[in-house]
C-alpha cells in the first residue's frame, strides 16, 4: 500500500478540526487527536477537556514556557484559556460518564462496521497496555470520533469485519477519519465513505480495508 497517496497526520488533523461544531466540549486523546487541537478555528469556541481534571485548555505556543503544574492526560504541558476550570479527577470522569461531552477524539487499533473499537491492547505480552479513561469516554461522549492510519505498519487493515483485539467499547464509534478516507459509521449499514483522499481510488481503499465499504451519494475529495 506504499503507492497510495495518503494524507499526512497534520492534514488529517486539519480535516477533523474543521468539522468540530462551534460551542462543542471535546476530549482529545494521544497522537493525531492531540494535533487536532492545534488546528481548531479560532473564530469558534471549542472547549477542550482533559480527563485529569481540566476544562478549557490549549497547547503551548512556539517558544512558550510550560508550567509543571499544568499538564494534560498525556503529560504534555498546556495552558489554560479564559474561563477554564480545574477539578478533581472524579469530577472530570463524571463529566465523561454523564454524557456532558459532545465528542471524544481518540486513536484506535481496530474499528468494526457496527462501531466496536479496540484501542488499548494488541495482546502483545511485551507491551504495557494502558486503558486510561478511554472506556469511560467512549461510553459517555455523544460522538466518538476515531483518527488513525488506515493500515498497520505492515499493511494490515485496521477497519475490520470484527475487532480481534480486546474491545474498548461496543457499538460506540460514530465517525472514522484515516489517512485515506472520512467515514460515518451508520447503524444497520456499516462503513459509509463520505470523503476520499485525492488521487486514491475506491478500489484501492477497499483493498486496504478488511470490511465492506459503502459510499455516500456525494463523496468529497480530501486534498493533501
Amino acid at each position: 500500500m506504499a503507492d497510495l497517496k495518503k494524507l499526512s497526520r497534520h492534514r488529517l488533523a486539519q480535516i477533523v478540526a474543521a468539522e468540530i461544531p462551534d460551542g462543542s466540549y471535546v476530549n482529545v486523546g494521544l497522537g493525531i487527536p492531540t494535533l487536532v487541537a492545534r488546528y481548531l478555528d479560532p473564530s469558534k469556541e471549542v472547549i477542550l477537556h482533559s480527563e485529569n481534571g481540566i476544562l478549557g485548555l490549549r497547547g503551548l505556543r512556539e517558544g512558550e514556557a510550560g508550567d509543571v503544574d499544568l499538564i494534560n492526560a498525556s503529560k504534555e504541558h498546556v495552558q489554560l484559556v479564559p474561563g477554564s476550570s480545574i477539578c478533581e479527577q472524579s469530577t472530570s470522569f463524571a463529566m465523561m460518564r454523564g454524557g456532558h461531552l459532545d465528542a471524544t477524539i481518540l486513536g484506535a487499533f481496530q474499528v468494526s462496521p457496527n462501531g466496536d473499537i479496540a484501542s488499548w491492547s494488541t495482546g502483545d505480552p511485551n507491551a504495557v497496555p494502558g486503558i486510561g479513561g478511554a472506556m469511560d469516554l467512549v461510553a459517555g461522549a455523544k460522538r466518538v470520533i476515531v483518527t488513525m492510519e488506515h493500515t498497520t505498519r505492515d499493511g494490515q487493515p485496521k477497519l475490520l469485519e470484527r475487532c480481534v483485539f480486546p474491545l474498548t467499547g461496543c457499538g460506540v464509534v460514530t465517525s472514522v477519519y484515516t489517512d485515506l478516507v472520512a467515514i460515518d459509521v451508520v447503524p444497520g449499514t456499516g462503513f459509509v465513505v463520505r470523503g476520499l483522499a485525492d488521487g486514491v481510488s475506491r478500489e484501492q481503499v477497499q483493498r486496504a480495508t478488511g470490511a465492506p465499504l459503502h459510499w455516500a451519494d456525494c463523496v468529497s475529495v480530501l486534498t493533501h
